[in-house]
């Protein structure tokens, strides 16, 4: 009879992931998990069988986080141009300062080399524009896929702050995406 797990494997995946957002997609080895999360070496082996079979499994779960905390803060904005910006503003919040957001990066390059994970992104960047364009539905002049616009400047806007990171990331992509939203939605003589 199998031994009950005393940690689940969502557990040993934020675990993971906590790696990963740390010090970097290569830092996460069998090893250096084992001390994170206190299961043997062996037994995270038995779990997932290959480091990419873990650092994949790591990384849909944070997929999965990801999009269910845009789900959630969906469900909280009004569905104007502001509450477009609110949500915005809601998912920068976890990039923290610039060492981190450096750190997720590389996290990004790993989704990016990973076909599943590619496809997660993709599918998570459909989910997000359609409720950007949802807040835009009453806004006569917002062009068509506004949503995909503003969400493309939302992370062009994340970047540029990475540069310079004098302002809270927060605060950068709030007055960057006002600016933004006023542009597309002035009405032209």
């Amino acid at each position: 009879m199998p031994r009950p797990k005393t940690q689940s494997d969502e557990d040993v995946l934020e675990a993971a992931n906590r790696l990963i957002h740390a010090h970097g997609p290569e830092a996460l080895t069998f090893e250096r998990l084992s001390v994170a999360c206190g299961l043997s070496g062996s037994t995270l082996v038995q779990r997932f069988k290959s480091k990419a079979t873990l650092k994949q499994r790591a990384l849909l779960q944070a997929w999965d986080r990801l999009d269910d905390k845009t789900a959630r803060l969906s469900k909280t904005i009004p569905r104007t141009p502001g509450g477009a910006i609110g949500l915005m503003v809601a998912l920068s919040q976890d990039y923290g300062g610039i060492e981190s957001y450096a750190e997720g990066l590389l996290v990004l390059r790993e989704d990016l080399r990973d076909p599943l994970l590619r496809a997660r992104g993709a599918s998570w960047k459909a989910s997000l524009c359609t409720v950007l364009d949802a807040c835009f539905a009453s806004a006569a002049d917002a062009p068509e896929g506004v949503g995909l616009l503003m969400a493309s400047h939302w992370q062009g806007s994340l970047l540029w702050w990475s540069f310079d990171p004098k302002v809270e990331v927060a605060a950068y992509v709030e007055n960057s995406l006002t600016r933004f939203v006023t542009a597309i939605t002035a009405r032209r003589a």
